[in-house]
This record gives structure tokens, C-alpha cells and sequence, in this order.
């Protein structure tokens, strides 16, 4: 009896003990932030709503705490009693009265490293302990993490990962780009006609499939190969410089509005003819020279409907900073365009599947035309921003996106018709669930005439300094009238200038204070003894904003920048001429005459970058705190550890 009760106990908890490690997921991770400092991070998250206890942070072995135990000569490396906590807290009392403290759903531990410039390896085991109604799920994991050796920098750049994973986002969305520019009405008509061309012209199938791959690459090379050269001869920066100046973006708010007039059907807009008869006439000399110029009449004929397209990637992939990724995006592009060209090759009954030209066509072109109104918009935007017009602040852009795709949600339903447009007898099912998504982005779009963030469209929409009537600006207001946005003396008493330069027309969100001229803001860090955070910044930058609000909103990150650094904010396209004195001409004759140009000069120089947003923290005699170049990540947790290893390197020199 005894045997079979202890088995019934070793049984239940087993179950119990497989149930919480199904329900909760741990990830444990260490790195390096200098030669003799890092951090271990443990992550619980839980699917069934466990609620977890706090590490322990002091020696008392308090049973209802997750504990770490490690072993060996390195455990002395970590420091328990100044473990951080991020999460979301909740009390709760326990049977008895006592208070607890829990972490709803997840939570992370970061532990502090005390470290040699040596390899070290860290082993041992981590218990946590949940709570959920009235059991107390817990579970011990192994703990086995190498932390590399220092390789001589201030701080180690982990981005590798990152920009992968950036570049890898690009690709497939200019993949997405270009099956979506199939369904236009220039390219989803010639799929059938040029994919029976190729087998019927061939003289076996293997012949018919291996021609319409061979025309499927040729698009692909049509789309990437001018993009490469212009990167080759230019330098891997030239289309972002090209993708956020002003002229360009004037320049693609006319295309785009001239594209969005086209394709409402007021007149049809193509590339000269004679090109297209020119690359025709060669096409029609066989061989793969032949095909390579079919495809080339194929690109110059579907210009109409795919150039907005490639113009509106070329410039979200270029304003990326990353000198392979317009290339990539082009690339991403030509295979979703070409890619359906070779499948019906190797597959020609699916040809059979595909529905007839008709009506659909057309609408899907009129559709497109209201997305091209509304991304000139965005365009004229960037302009409005640069030049400080104030013809497009953050709710005039709300106002006219909301009626822009209120009179597309509209059109969707069949209450809008243009002249060329078929009639409409009945709603099909596509069009309605298309109509209800419009419908539902226009009034998503509502609450940000208040002050909402819209963190989602933060890249494409203007900031929220620009809006007069903001209710999610009224609290750093008040915190601005309490003092508590900038903390202008020292401890010793000694107060620093508030911001001069460019503050008639430069502002930062959120209630911060911010230098706008790199010597005041030195002069400011002296005299409070502390940091810079440069912000390296544009008005043309759509990551920057999203930085800002998914990043910099968030109060912990919020409060580490208004109390442990002088924030120096460089807008490298401000277009404000520089007083005669502050001008510079450069060893190659070029001159310096705008704000935006002496700071982009002074990014590129001393940090060898061309890349917005870019943060870099420097010391009170102008040097790098840390080697990092840290740029556009939304990892709200990684920032906050940049910032804290920053500030401790800091306090080290000051030492």
C-alpha cells in the first residue's frame, strides 16, 4: 500500500511537472556589455495565464522566489542581489495575509556580470515558481551559456542578427509586392497568352518550359540589374541620399499623383511607344537574346501599373540605410512578378484556373489608384517636414487619409463609379470583405485626430509634435510646466543653458528636451556631468518615428533619457542655412550650408555610417562610450540594457 501510494505521488507530480513545462517557455541568454561587465537574462512567458514570483535578491531563501544556483569558480561572477525585474506586477495575499508580489504571464530577470576579458561559461540550474488559482506550478531548468571573449571594444554589437532578419523582411515583402502586381491589369493578361506562346512556339515541352524560365530570369535581371549598378558606381548609399531628399520626394508626390489621376481613368499612362516597339521588334529574332527582350516589352508595357509599385519599394527599402537592400528589394520584386511566368510553364493546366479579364481588372487598377493618392500624400509629406511649410501637420494627414480611403471603402461597395468602370449589379463577397477592411482602417485612423499614436503607421504618418491638439502630449505638458522634463543643475548647483538653436522650428516628443546644435549640447553635458545620447535623425525617416513611439515612449526607456543623459538631436536633412560663420568648405570643394548637411557630414566622418536612426553616446571630451552602432530595433528590453551599460562606462571614466 505504501509502495502504491509513494508511485500515485511520483505519478501526479510528474503530470504536474510536464504540465508546466508545456504551459511556460524559458529562454536564457547572456551577453557581454564590456571587458569586465554583462548580463544574464532569463524570460518565463506562460499560455495559461501562470502568474510568477520574483527572483530572489536577497539571502534569506524565501521559498516563494525563482532561484539561480550556479556552480564552479564562475558563479562568484554573478551578483544576486541587484537583479532586475521587468514586468508587469500584481498583489496578491496568500492564506495567511502575507503580500505577494507576482508577474502576470511573463517576466525577465536580468542578473549583472562581473567578468574577466576571458571566455567564461556559466552552468547550473534556475528554478521559478508560479502561481495559478491555488497550485504552485514550478520547474528546474539547466542553465549552460558561454559568454565570448571581450574583443577589445567598449561595448560588443550584437546587430548581425538584426540586419539578417531586416533584409530578410525586405525581401519578402517586395516578393509580396510582386505577385500583387500580377492581379494589375498591364501584367495579368499577358500570363496566359505569353505562357501558351512559349509551349506552342517550342518544339517539345522541355523546350516551352525551359524558354519561359529563361524569360522569367530575364525579368528578374531587368528589375535588379540597374539598382546593382547604381549602388556599384555610386556607393551603397547613393538611392537612400536620393530616397529621402526633398526634390525626390516632391518628385514622386507629382508621379504619384499624376499615377492616381491615370488610373481613375482620366487618361492611360505609358512609356513611349517606340521603346516597347523597339524591345518588340527584338524580341521577334528568337533565341534567349529574343526572350530576354520580351520580357524587357513586358516591363516597359506593365509600367503603368508596376512603376508606383517599385517606386514606393525603392524608397521604403533604400530609407532602410543598408546599401544591399534596394537591391534586394528589387530582387524580392522581379522573382514575385516572375515567378507565376514559370509556373504555369511547368504546370499549364493551372492556366485553365485562372478567371477571366473582365470588370475586375479595372477596379483592382481604380484601387490602386486611391493607395497611390494616399501614399503621395506621405511623400508630400516628407517635404511639408523638411521645409517646415506646415501644409501637412500629423491631423490635416489623418483628415485626408480617412476621406481617401472612406471614398475607397466606398467605391469597394459599388456607390462610387468612374465613366470606364462596368456595372456592378450585385456585391461579391471579395469585394465586400475588402470594402470592411478599408472601412475599418479609415476609423482605426479616427482617435489619432486626438492624439493617438497609430503605433503601426508611426513611419508613414507625420509625428505628433507637429499636431496642435493632442491629448497624449497633455501629461509631459504638465510635467514641462512642473520642471520635470529637463533637469537643468547638477548636484554642486551649476545650471546649463536650456536648448537655443532651432528651437522655433525643431522639437523632440514626449516631453524631452533636446539640443539641436552638437557644441551646445556639449556644453551643457560638462556643466550637468553627464552623457550624450546623439540621435542621429531626419524628418524624411520613417524608422525614426517608430523608434520613437514603440521605443522611446515607454517609461522606463523615457526616464533614462531625461535623467541620465543630454539628449542632442541631429536632423541630417534640416534645411536651414547656417549663419556664414558656421559654413565649411570640405578638402573635396564641397560646402556645407545647411544644418542637415554639417550634421550628416559630421555622422559620416566620425562614425563612418549614412544611416537614420543612428545612437551613439559620447563622453564629455566628445569620444564614443561604446562602439555600437545602434540603429533601428524595436526591442524596447535591448535598448534599456544599452542604456544602463552605456551609463555604467560612463560613470567608470568619470571615476
Amino acid at each position: 500500500m505504501k509502495f502504491l501510494f509513494t508511485t500515485l505521488i511520483t505519478i501526479l507530480l510528474g503530470v504536474s511537472s510536464l504540465h508546466a513545462q508545456n504551459s511556460v517557455s524559458v529562454q536564457i541568454q547572456a551577453e557581454r556589455l564590456t571587458d569586465t561587465s554583462g548580463i544574464l537574462k532569463i524570460q518565463l512567458k506562460s499560455t495559461d495565464s501562470t502568474a510568477f514570483f520574483a527572483a530572489e535578491q536577497t539571502a534569506n531563501n524565501n521559498p516563494f522566489t525563482a532561484q539561480l544556483h550556479l556552480s564552479g569558480i564562475d558563479s562568484q561572477m554573478v551578483v544576486l542581489n541587484k537583479v532586475k525585474t521587468l514586468g508587469t506586477p500584481i498583489f496578491q495575499k496568500d492564506a495567511t495575509g502575507n503580500s505577494l508580489t507576482l508577474y502576470m504571464d511573463s517576466v525577465t530577470f536580468i542578473y549583472p556580470l562581473h567578468l574577466t576579458k576571458d571566455s567564461t561559461t556559466l552552468k547550473g540550474s534556475f528554478v521559478w515558481l508560479g502561481k495559478k488559482g491555488d497550485d504552485y506550478p514550478s520547474n528546474e531548468e539547466k542553465v549552460k551559456v558561454i559568454i565570448p571573449a571581450a574583443n577589445g571594444n567598449t561595448l560588443t554589437d550584437n546587430g548581425s542578427d538584426g540586419k539578417s532578419q531586416s533584409l530578410w523582411s525586405i525581401f519578402l515583402l517586395t516578393f509580396g509586392a510582386g505577385l500583387l502586381a500580377i492581379i494589375t491589369p498591364c501584367v495579368f493578361p499577358l500570363i496566359p497568352v505569353t505562357v501558351s506562346f512559349f509551349l506552342k512556339r517550342s518544339k517539345s515541352r522541355a523546350e516551352g518550359v525551359r524558354n519561359a524560365v529563361w524569360y522569367s530570369i530575364s525579368i528578374i535581371a531587368i528589375y535588379t540589374i540597374p539598382t546593382l549598378l547604381l549602388t556599384l558606381i555610386f556607393g551603397d548609399t547613393i538611392l537612400y541620399t536620393i530616397s529621402t531628399a526633398a526634390i525626390t520626394n516632391l518628385f514622386f508626390f507629382a508621379i504619384f499623383i499624376v499615377f492616381a489621376i491615370s488610373f481613375f481613368g482620366a487618361f492611360e499612362l505609358n512609356l513611349p511607344s517606340s521603346w516597347a516597339n523597339k524591345a518588340d521588334q527584338k524580341a521577334g529574332k528568337g533565341g534567349l537574346i529574343g526572350i530576354f527582350f520580351m520580357a524587357l516589352t513586358l516591363v516597359i508595357v506593365s509600367f503603368s501599373c508596376t512603376g508606383p509599385i517599385v517606386g514606393t519599394l525603392l524608397g521604403q527599402t533604400s530609407t532602410k540605410g543598408v546599401g544591399i537592400a534596394p537591391v534586394l528589394g528589387m530582387l524580392g520584386f522581379g522573382v514575385g512578378l516572375a515567378l507565376p511566368f514559370s509556373l504555369f510553364a511547368f504546370f499549364p493546366s493551372m492556366l485553365s484556373a485562372l478567371p477571366k479579364s473582365g470588370g475586375w481588372l479595372n477596379s483592382v487598377k481604380v484601387v490602386f489608384g486611391f493607395i497611390e493618392l494616399a501614399l503621395a500624400l506621405k511623400f508630400l509629406s516628407n517635404v511639408d517636414l523638411i521645409y517646415h511649410w506646415h501644409l501637412l501637420n500629423r491631423d490635416v494627414f489623418l483628415v485626408l487619409w480617412i476621406v481617401v480611403f472612406f471614398l475607397m471603402g466606398m467605391y469597394l461597395l459599388g456607390k462610387l463609379k468612374f465613366s470606364h468602370d462596368s456595372d456592378l449589379p450585385y456585391l461579391t463577397v471579395p469585394r465586400l470583405f475588402f470594402a470592411i477592411i478599408t472601412f475599418s482602417f479609415a476609423l482605426y485612423l479616427v482617435p489619432g485626430l486626438w492624439g493617438a499614436s497609430l503605433q503601426p503607421l508611426s513611419g508613414f504618418i507625420p509625428p505628433a509634435t507637429t499636431q496642435d491638439f493632442n491629448l497624449d502630449n497633455l501629461k509631459y505638458k504638465i510635467d514641462d510646466l512642473k520642471g520635470a522634463s529637463f533637469h537643468s543643475s547638477n548636484s554642486d548647483g551649476a545650471k546649463a543653458l536650456p536648448p537655443q538653436k532651432y528651437t522655433d522650428r525643431l522639437e523632440v516628443p514626449f516631453g524631452l528636451t533636446a539640443y539641436f546644435d552638437l557644441d551646445e549640447g556639449m556644453a551643457a553635458a560638462k556643466i550637468l556631468k553627464k552623457p550624450i545620447m546623439l540621435d542621429f535623425t531626419g524628418h524624411s525617416c520613417p524608422n525614426c518615428r517608430k523608434m520613437e513611439e514603440q521605443v522611446w515612449k515607454n517609461p522606463e526607456v523615457l526616464d533614462r533619457i531625461k535623467n541620465n543623459f543630454v539628449l542632442v538631436s541631429l536632423y541630417v536633412d534640416e534645411s536651414t542655412e547656417l549663419p556664414l560663420n558656421e559654413q565649411v568648405t570640405l578638402p573635396n570643394g564641397a560646402k556645407l550650408t545647411t544644418v542637415g548637411e554639417k550634421n550628416l557630414n559630421y555622422e559620416v566622418t566620425k562614425f563612418g555610417l549614412n544611416a537614420q536612426p543612428l545612437y551613439m553616446f559620447l563622453d564629455l571630451n566628445g569620444e564614443p562610450l561604446s562602439n555600437i552602432k545602434y540603429g533601428y530595433d524595436p526591442d524596447v528590453t535591448k535598448f534599456i540594457q544599452h542604456l544602463d551599460a552605456v551609463k555604467e562606462a560612463f560613470e567608470k571614466k568619470m571615476q
